[in-house]
């Protein structure tokens, strides 16, 4: 179990530099000659069609809605290991990130609601700066020192899985919009026929994956989130082993697919939806309401939601601080939460209309602006707060 979960911060922690280096890419060829190429292909729509099922729809939005979903398996499949098997299993070690990833969703939203008051409200938009990108901020934690305690890094992994968990459920809450009923019930259907199949332990491979795409097909045409769908077939795969496998249907699924989710998938989203022009942008546009909104959801939200609930929960004795770490530490890793990337630009790409250029455009330079500072801020203290170990020791 504490193998999986070391494989897991390994990956992410990789995979947040391929994630920055997409990121960059995209800015680049939406600001350069590259920039009808990248706006063409980001928009161009395209068909896909197997028997029947037949589904039209930019390569942004087959990235968004298709892709995607892989990713949202993969996010339920870890948090089912984690719950059942891992540091979620714990109930000593969760009290304290759960409550700071609630609050860390919860004063973000508060604080874009505040700053939106009186300007044009987007239903659902608050939810936009509520969400940490685990992969970015595991990232960060392993860049800026090696002489921090492992006790933070399962603090934040934790988290970030929690706060993980939420956002699929705003999602699946506030973006299913004009549900159609018939497609609707077969998703539920094959939903429940894959939590049956889990009683089958030698269920081959290939009936999870065709009732997956199943399940993806009958949603994308319901109107309801494929990540929320995703995620609930996530919880039918069984943990238990299979056969004379050491490792169980979960385990496998998940290690096989966390690698090209976490260097191909999110990449691939990274590139598609961080692009934007700067084209217009001027000073004026740092004071436009959904801006603001965003970059103080993230960078302010963040940091004050997550550091005082941990706080509060630590002198309340609801939980204990992770061993061995400091409150400068904590603050440093509080910090971190506030880079959103990944679900931030998702969240934002299903509130914001897309005909609304301009307000795309905010959306991505607050979660770029609010990500980059807190990121930076981040670092820079657990890297002060690292020398400090490291003077301490050599005494």
């Amino acid at each position: 179990m504490r193998r999986l979960t070391l494989e897991f911060l390994k990956t992410e922690a990789g995979s947040g530099l391929v994630l920055g280096a997409a990121a960059i890419l995209a800015l680049i060829c939406a600001n350069s000659s590259l920039a009808w190429a990248y706006f063409g292909l980001i928009r161009a729509p395209f068909t896909i069609q197997i028997g029947s099922f037949r589904q039209t729809a930019s390569t942004l939005d087959w990235v968004k809605d298709g892709l995607m979903a892989v990713f949202f398996l993969v996010v339920g499949l870890e948090l089912k290991f984690e719950t059942l098997k891992g540091e979620l299993a714990n109930p000593r070690r969760l009290a304290v990130p759960i409550l700071a990833a609630l609050a860390g969703m919860v004063v973000p939203a508060l604080v874009y609601l505040a700053v939106i008051n009186g300007a044009a409200r987007v239903p659902g938009a608050w939810a936009t700066p509520t969400a940490t990108d685990i992969a970015f901020a595991l990232a960060a934690l392993a860049a800026a020192s090696k002489r921090l305690p492992g006790s933070l890094r399962v603090f934040l992994l934790t988290l970030a899985m929690v706060d993980d968990m939420g956002a699929v459920g705003l999602i699946g809450v506030l973006f299913s919009h004009g549900l159609h009923l018939a497609p609707a019930l077969g998703a539920a259907v094959t939903l429940a026929a894959l939590a049956g199949l889990g009683r089958w332990k030698q269920a081959p491979t290939f009936a999870y994956v065709f009732g997956f795409l199943l399940a993806w097909a009958f949603t994308i045409k319901s109107g309801v989130p494929t990540s929320a769908v995703a995620f609930l077939a996530a919880l039918t795969v069984p943990l238990g082993p299979r056969r004379r496998a050491q490792d169980g249907m979960l385990q496998q699924m998940m290690q096989s697919l966390h690698p090209y989710v976490a260097f191909l998938i999110l990449p691939l989203f990274a590139f598609t939806a961080a692009g934007f022009s700067f084209r217009g942008l001027s000073v004026a546009s740092l004071t436009r309401p959904v801006f603001l909104g965003v970059f103080l959801g993230l960078f302010l939200g963040k940091q004050i939601g997550v550091f005082l609930a941990a706080f509060a929960a630590a002198v309340l004795k609801l939980g204990r601080k992770p061993t061995g770490a400091t409150w400068v530490e904590m603050y440093g890793v509080s910090l971190l939460c506030g880079i959103g990337f990944t679900m931030s630009l998702f969240i934002g790409a299903l509130a914001f209309p897309a005909a609304d250029p301009q307000t795309q455009a905010d959306v991505r330079l607050g979660v770029a602006a609010a990500s980059v500072l807190s990121g930076l801020l981040g670092m820079a203290v657990l890297r002060w707060a690292g020398g400090r170990r490291t003077r301490a020791a050599g005494a």
